[in-house]
């Protein structure tokens, strides 16, 4: 799907009709077929993804009361998991990484608009979550930014800025605060 959008979006759409006639049948598929799954059933949840165009990895779980704006610019690496009320507003591509964990309430926020124009023209800028990365309850990421691999992310936090790789970051906003344990330790205890 294009993310082609009119530059003054107070008098008209941000998205073209291709783009809101996808959104509108992937609603109605949310609706009917996504939402009123059973909690176990995160293949099934996968594959109506994969059919609106989401690339999505082994072993995924996705829950079945996420909220996601485009499926076709989400991409769910391996083994990562969606908590329930999470929201993916994927106005441009939202990437999870492997073994990642976006939790419950979290908000991921691809777009906003320029609020220095009159027109109101919508920005949209990729947010990436690196692998092993735990973005908290109900905390909130703001467009563009990337939370690197084995970051944590805290309850509630209000992410501006890229968040560094094995770092443990926290608060309004957000900000590095201690270190975390690296991913060899991660891959060695899932080996036992």
């Amino acid at each position: 799907m294009d993310n082609t959008y009119n530059v003054d979006t107070v008098s008209g759409p941000s998205f073209s009709i291709r783009n809101r006639l996808g959104r509108a049948a992937w609603n109605v598929v949310f609706i009917l077929l996504f939402r009123i799954s059973p909690k176990p059933m995160h293949a099934w949840r996968s594959f109506l993804l994969r059919c609106f165009g989401a690339k999505v990895g082994n072993n995924v779980h996705v829950y079945p009361k996420v909220r996601i704006w485009a499926p076709w610019n989400l991409v769910l690496e391996d083994q990562c998991g969606i908590g329930n009320e999470a929201v993916l507003y994927s106005q441009d591509l939202i990437r999870i990484g492997r073994r990642a964990v976006i939790s419950q309430g979290a908000h991921l926020c691809a777009g906003t608009h320029d609020y220095n124009q009159p027109g109101l023209p919508l920005i949209t800028k990729p947010i990436i979550v690196g692998d092993f990365a735990w973005v908290a309850t109900e905390a909130f990421v703001h467009p563009g930014v990337v939370i690197g691999d084995g970051c944590v992310v805290g309850a509630r936090s209000v992410v501006t800025k890229d968040m560094p790789a094995w770092m443990v970051c926290a608060g309004h906003p957000c900000n590095p605060i201690k270190e975390r344990q690296p991913v060899a330790a991660f891959e060695k205890a899932l080996l036992k």
